[in-house]
Parts: structure tokens; sequence; C-alpha cells
């Protein structure tokens, strides 16, 4: 057991795409709830289900090619990472999953609201 549920999540499904499997899970929260919900809404993963204490998350391939092609911690238990509003810069090719006092959002979310927060991870 990992002390970084959000780092854990994001290896298992790095691991499940880079073996080609259709689906892979892993234990619920909420934050991690969220976490998914948003890569379903950016259209990076399939789907998700909750099942008992369980999140079993479908993964997305293109031509037989795990979709995404980089998932990466950015603020880590030991070194928390903030940024502030003004630092956001939006980036086509990358999203960046912050947490703020509204909850987990995109950078470009982040950006039209004027939110900062911590930015949990990066995805490309």
């Amino acid at each position: 057991m990992s002390s970084d549920p959000i780092a854990d999540l994001l290896t298992k499904i790095r691991n499940a795409g880079m073996a080609r499997k259709k689906e892979t899970e892993a234990p619920h929260s909420k934050i991690k709830e969220m976490l998914v919900k948003i890569l379903k809404q950016e259209g990076l993963i399939e789907d998700y289900k909750i099942e008992d204490q369980t999140i079993r998350i479908y993964l997305k391939f293109v031509k037989n090619h795990f979709i995404i092609l980089g998932l990466e911690r950015i603020s880590k238990p030991g070194l928390r990472r903030y940024i502030k509003v003004k630092k956001i810069r939006p980036d086509r090719s990358k999203i960046n999953i912050i947490s703020t006092s509204q909850g987990l959002m995109t950078d470009r979310e982040a950006f039209k609201k004027k939110l900062g927060g911590e930015i949990l991870c990066q995805i490309r």
C-alpha cells in the first residue's frame, strides 16, 4: 500500500495502458473518483464504475495504442506544489489537474474561474 493514493492510481492506469489491458481497478476514495471523472470528461478514458469499495476504470485505445502518453504526479506528499491563477498557462498538449477550493478541475477550468491551487498531476 502506497502512502500516496493518487500516485498509486496514476501508476495503475499507466501500467494497465502499457500492458494494453482494457480495464483496471483501484480502491475507491472521493478524490480518486473526482480525478477519474475529469479523465472521462476530457475523453482520456472510456468510462468508469464504482463497485463496492473499488473504482473500475475502462481504458481508451486508438488503433491499439493507449491514448494517454504520460501521467506524472507533480505535487507529492513530501513536496507540495501550488500555482497562482496568474501563473496558470493552459496548454492543449497537456492537462494539469488542480485541486482548488471548489474541488478538482483542469487547468483550463481553473483559469476561467480565476482559481489557483495545488497541482496534483499532469497528463499528456
